[in-house]
């Protein structure tokens, strides 16, 4: 057994009397910070370049303040400090903030010491800006794997109670296909990792939980995989995307290969009308509060 594997049984799969409440959760970066487009902006740009989360978290608030749902906003250290308004209204709205980690670096690329520093690092500036608790980290474009099991344990070190870091799907960016697909306490820690929602058919994980797959596929079928996951398995699902998603206006980048620039303009058109379907088709919370009993468990 390694770090990725669980030290006790992953929560009981148990059909409940009423569908759960899922998780609904907001990667608080901007559109040139995104991996897809690290080879062709590097961050020394970023200073330079015109920002847009701050108009499109104002519609996301908005959408959410109208169906009186609450979210989880995992939010890069970097956006914090020039937009600490932005963080202070997410506290205020009554929303859960989260760490994205500081400036989207992969935490399979980084040295232990440095990864446990840069966590550290924007948990104490998420904390000092939003004047709340800060106990849930998700890694930049799932980037906790079988490389770096030892960052589990570098977020208990450094406070957080929970991660949302582990994607248990095959992709040619991130995954772990054979990684629990419930919540789990990796070996030797007892820091919970709630991975990304995922449907089990002919004997393989699909992926049900936002992101470009939201855009891309079906919202029929989108809508299937979640009903089946709180129905069969009886458990919440976990929903995320980012504020560039609802922002179709947002810059072409110039020079990206032609597969990442689909995976980031697939149909974000659409995405505002669906994230409007979905508020209304399901129950939503913040994270730590849909998995207040496990976070409550003691640590042992």
């Amino acid at each position: 057994m390694n770090a990725l594997s669980p030290a006790r049984a992953t929560v009981p799969a148990t059909a409940p009397a009423t569908a759960p409440v899922n998780a609904l959760s907001v990667d608080v970066e901007d559109y040139f910070q995104v991996q897809a487009f690290a080879d062709v902006i590097p961050r020394a740009r970023w200073e330079s370049i015109p920002r847009r989360v701050d108009a499109n978290m104002d519609r996301i608030l908005a959408q959410f303040a109208r169906h009186r749902t609450r979210a989880t906003f995992f939010t890069l250290g970097w956006i914090a400090e020039r937009h600490p308004a932005l963080v202070r209204r997410i506290v205020a709205e009554g929303h859960e903030l989260a760490s994205h980690g500081f400036d989207h670096l992969l935490a399979d690329r980084m040295a232990e010491a440095a990864f446990r520093a840069d966590v550290g690092r924007t948990r104490k500036l998420l904390e000092d800006v939003g004047g709340t608790p800060v106990i849930g980290y998700r890694a930049p474009t799932f980037s906790i794997n079988r490389r770096n099991p030892w960052a589990f344990a570098a977020l208990q070190a450094e406070g957080y109670r929970y991660s949302s870091s582990v994607f248990p799907v095959r992709h040619d960016l991130y995954g772990v296909p054979d990684a629990p697909r419930g919540p789990y306490r990796p070996e030797g820690t007892t820091l919970w990792e709630l991975p990304m929602t995922t449907v089990r058919l002919l004997g393989r994980n699909l992926p049900c939980s936002g992101g470009g797959y939201f855009r891309l596929m079906p919202y029929a079928l989108y809508r299937a995989g979640l009903r089946r996951v709180n129905a069969r398995e009886g458990r919440p699902g976990i929903f995320y995307f980012h504020p560039w998603e609802i922002d179709p206006e947002q810059p072409v980048v110039a020079g990206a290969d032609w597969r990442a620039r689909f995976r980031h303009r697939v149909h974000l058109r659409r995405m505002s009308a669906r994230i409007e379907r979905l508020l209304s088709d399901f129950a939503w919370d913040r994270m730590d509060q849909v998995y207040a009993a496990l976070l409550a468990q003691p640590r042992r």
